[in-house]
């Protein structure tokens, strides 16, 4: 099964993440927005898995610290230009694999999803 694991490599979520993977055996692909960036075309294709309400991390820093032109009457065009354009916008981490996409980090989560 190839898992990729999105994310920002300092992250702390993303970092328990990445250490839940390794300690149970599962290889992944490390995909980081910040060096490795994240179109439009990606979010879209996962905003109609999970919709782009599920993505979009409202209670970090950057969105927080975004405008409140680009913070208003967000839809999903909207959120997704936002999404790309500022990558730490996006709720941290993005699982995919052959089991779906996951987003967000729970132990038992993972478990579920990748030990079935």
């Amino acid at each position: 099964m190839t898992i990729t694991l999105y994310g920002i490599r300092n992250c702390g979520t993303v970092k328990k993440a990445r250490a839940w993977l390794d300690e149970h055996g599962h290889a992944y692909v490390f995909h980081d927005f910040k060096t490795q960036g994240v179109t439009e075309a990606l979010l879209k294709t996962w905003a109609t898995k999970i919709g782009w309400e599920k993505l979009l991390n409202r209670s970090g820093m950057t969105f927080r610290n975004l405008s409140d032109d680009l913070k208003s009457d967000l839809n999903e065009d909207k959120a997704l230009s936002l999404m790309a354009a500022h990558s730490s916008a996006i709720r941290r981490p993005v699982l995919s694999g052959d089991f779906g996409l996951d987003v967000g980090f729970s132990p038992e989560r993972y478990a579920a999803l990748l030990n079935a």
